[in-house]
């Protein structure tokens, strides 16, 4: 059974049509990109997965169950969980304090004043297990609102990392240098290969879309459908520049690369795994 399918879903402000009649099935552990220009209806598109907005037409299933009007809320306790395009943080908590909230709420005990020893010491547990997958052992006793935006979105990854059935990232890499886009890069990677999660992704940055293609086996398709693209697409094939212009490009992109990309070539629409 599919985790996800987004059946013909579009979504209309007034005359403006932000996301039209997109289809899409995610299979339990894949690992998809979704990619395009801004405007393009992308954090609209994860708006209405997770029910911030409610869809002009079509349909949303979730692990067989229909979801189209459920509260945002109630998509979470299904197992939908979602990071923005702004880092949700506590900046004046710690990382371990970050850390600790989701783990406390995702073990039941949110609303328990006290905690046994033996609960407290698997709670800790857990917590130290996020601080190592997300390489934060050496700041996890600091504020969060003291570190890199890297680390802060970091921090906030491994407080959604607890075992979602379907986890939505934002623009994971908005905003960030060379390194810090690297080290999230690799930190999606352990989350799907090692934690065993099914993530779907917002990204603007072709080399986090390569990187994760290659690393993750992902194959490319289309976010619409080929009527949709057959009238969108211009009557003639558009000249392509001159090889030498292509070449330079090329170099550039490659010297641009940090330590641990690679550059490869590809007509890419979107990305699963």
């Amino acid at each position: 059974m599919s985790l996800l399918q987004v059946k013909n879903v579009s979504k209309y402000f007034g005359s403006l049509v932000a996301v039209n009649d997109i289809s899409m099935t995610v299979e339990p552990g894949e690992l998809r990109a979704v990619i395009g220009p801004n405007g393009a209806g992308k954090t609209t598109f994860f708006n209405l997965i997770t029910g911030s907005f409610t869809p002009s037409a079509g349909r949303i299933v979730f692990d067989g169950r229909d979801v189209t009007d459920l509260l945002p809320a109630r998509r979470v306790w299904c197992g939908i969980a979602r990071t923005f395009q702004v880092t949700e943080v506590f900046p004046e908590l710690t990382v371990r304090e970050n850390l600790r909230i989701p783990v406390e709420v995702a073990s039941g005990f949110r609303l328990s004043a006290w905690l046994s020893h033996a609960e407290d010491e698997k709670i800790r547990s857990r917590v130290s297990e996020l601080i190592d997958m997300g390489g934060l052992k050496l700041k996890a006793d600091r504020q969060v609102g003291e570190l890199s935006h890297g680390d802060q979105r970091a921090t906030e990854i491994m407080a959604l990392a607890l075992k979602p059935r379907l986890l939505l990232l934002d623009e994971p890499t908005a905003g960030m240098g060379d390194q810090e886009t690297y080290d999230i890069t690799q930190l999606i990677r352990r989350l799907h290969k090692d934690g065993k999660l099914t993530i779907v992704l917002i990204e603007h940055d072709m080399r986090v879309v390569f990187h994760l293609a290659i690393a993750s086996w992902c194959s490319i398709k289309a976010s619409s459908s080929p009527k949709a693209r057959r009238r969108k697409s211009p009557p003639t094939r558009p000249s392509r520049p001159p090889i030498s212009a292509r070449r330079r490009e090329r170099g550039r992109m490659t010297a641009a690369l940090p330590k641990g990309f690679r550059l490869i070539t590809a007509r890419v629409t979107s990305c699963t795994g």
